[in-house]
């Protein structure tokens, strides 16, 4: 009899060994994040509602610009009988264009700060009402006022540097990691929708008019009152609420209803144990002098700063500012010229919309390897035909056909990668900081491309785009060399990595995750 007893216990126990990983799997399923509804409103209508107005301010102004310039050179001999000459008037609307830039500047340096203090959701909701009152004074400039005109270009470019600071971290905490890759080119796509929109909108044969303009510029206005009034249903960060905040029942509360867990759900526990690890974690760079001294943060940061601004210096929007000539140097007429802009945005829109299938699949390092390597050829080979374009007649076409593959493989990593990158290199103490050093960067070499290319342009003609190509190899060999694959690994996992600086072997860790 005993003898059996111990062969049923044993037996159990067999079937238990057998049973507990189905089980476990089985479990596993069902306790998958899900696409809930709370973690698409959040992710959807703030891109809509924030990023795609900043995109649009960024290209509202090219169509009617000359229409504008007129207007301000009317509205100041009326109202203050100050006539300007042909230098100062392009003076006054360099400043128009250009402070636009310093607001971005301005905004990602104070974006830390509000993302500590007022969290991801509330840095939004303060876009938001930057956003908002640049689209009244947009409105209400046609009055005869150049200063609303000023201060509202000012009031968007304070909300564009504080999207790029906060929105990509925003869209990293409220998703999980399984669905980090999808989220995290939002941000991007949505400034890129948003150029598209400025280009049609501003048509003359649209709002681009003598008598429309105003309202084109201020028309982006309609979408932030429509994503804006559903604000309540956008969940915060749960990790700002957990980690920052000590808000532990809204954390639990926010994060079940973003992933769609169960009340007792055990994955649900399992990341909030997470976080009460990170909030014990003696990570303690969070001001910019602590993350500025860190040696360990000295190389994410780099490659963080180095992404942001190669990505305007690698002269995407030069190409945009330069593609109507070259159109028209290829014989197309200005009206044509016009609508082959509009179709490298659209390109560039298109193939943006590519990003969250391609980053969920494939690896950030060949991405960005891949996207930096062409972008590198086709602007060298612009350069060229630019240079020569006299030489052989087929240059012209030649030149059309490198501009939109340089637009084509930009937004394989190039365009949407750097937005990003900060958020998967670093813990969440210095994340905010770390993001707003490199949005800063980004607004500076904006400013810098806007300000400089036209003279550059004029004295070395086509051969302007060299420097751009040069940047394009530098980034492809910073890659390369530093940067570590942070696709499906905690910031905790990657931080490590790159924390011994330049001495940091990144790539046998890349390795080893290429081979598990």
């Amino acid at each position: 009899m005993e003898k059996s007893k111990d062969g049923e216990v044993l037996q159990k126990r067999s079937l238990s060994f057998v049973e507990a990983p189905l089980m476990a799997h089985k479990n596993e399923e069902e306790e998958q994040p899900q696409w809930s509804w709370s973690l698409k409103w959040a992710a959807i209508g703030s891109s809509l509602g924030a990023a795609v107005p900043v995109g649009y301010c960024t290209g509202v102004m090219n169509s009617p610009a000359e229409i504008m310039r007129s207007w301000c050179n009317e509205t100041l001999i009326s109202r203050y009988d100050l006539y300007l000459g042909e230098s100062s008037l392009e003076l006054l609307w360099s400043a128009a264009v250009s402070i636009f830039l310093v607001g971005g500047a301005i905004g990602s340096m104070t974006g830390a700060t509000m993302a500590n203090r007022f969290g991801r959701r509330g840095c939004f909701q303060i876009c938001g009402i930057l956003l908002a009152l640049g689209a009244i004074c947009f409105y209400t400039c046609r009055l005869g006022s150049v200063e609303l005109l000023l201060l509202g270009r000012l009031l968007v470019g304070l909300a564009g540097g504080l999207l790029t600071a906060f929105m990509p971290m925003w869209h990293s905490e409220i998703a999980a990691l399984s669905q980090r890759s999808t989220l995290a080119p939002l941000c991007p796509m949505g400034l890129t929708l948003g150029v598209v929109v400025a280009q049609i909108c501003s048509l003359r044969s649209l709002l681009g008019g003598p008598e429309l303009w105003h309202i084109g510029l201020s028309f982006y206005g309609l979408l932030v009152i429509a994503c804006y009034a559903p604000l309540r249903w956008y969940h915060e960060s749960p990790k700002w609420l957990y980690i920052v905040k000590g808000r532990k029942e809204e954390a639990r509360h926010a994060l079940q209803q973003l992933r769609g867990y169960s009340i007792d759900s055990a994955a649900l526990q399992a990341e909030l144990d997470e976080m009460e690890l990170e909030a014990a974690s003696k990570v303690a760079a969070s001001g910019f002098v602590e993350v500025l001294g860190n040696p360990q943060l000295r190389l994410p940061l780099i490659i963080v700063c180095a992404f942001l601004g190669g990505q305007q210096l690698s002269g995407i929007n030069a190409i945009f500012y330069y593609s109507v000539s070259i159109f028209r140097k290829a014989g197309l007429s200005p009206q044509a010229a016009e609508w082959a802009n509009l179709g490298a945005g659209s390109l560039n829109l298109a193939t943006s919309m590519l990003g969250p299938v391609l980053l969920e699949r494939v690896n950030r390092r060949p991405l960005m390897l891949f996207s930096t390597f062409f972008c590198a050829v086709f602007l060298f080979l612009l350069a060229m035909m630019l240079y020569f374009i006299e030489s052989f007649s087929w240059f012209a076409m030649g030149c059309i056909g490198c501009i939109f593959l340089y637009i084509f493989f930009f937004q394989f990593g190039l365009g949407p990668m750097p937005f990003f990158i900060g958020a998967e290199l670093f813990e969440l103490a210095p994340r905010p900081i770390a993001m707003s050093i490199g949005s800063v960067v980004y607004w500076m070499c904006n400013f810098i491309i806007g300000m400089a290319f036209p003279t550059l342009q004029k004295a070395w003609g086509g051969l302007v785009f060299l420097p751009f190509s040069l940047v394009c190899w530098l980034l492809f060999g910073l890659t390369i060399q530093y940067l570590p694959e942070t696709r499906g690994r905690n910031p905790c996992e990657v931080a490590p990595l790159v924390a011994a600086g330049f001495k940091s072997k990144v790539l046998s860790s890349n390795q080893i995750v290429r081979q598990s």
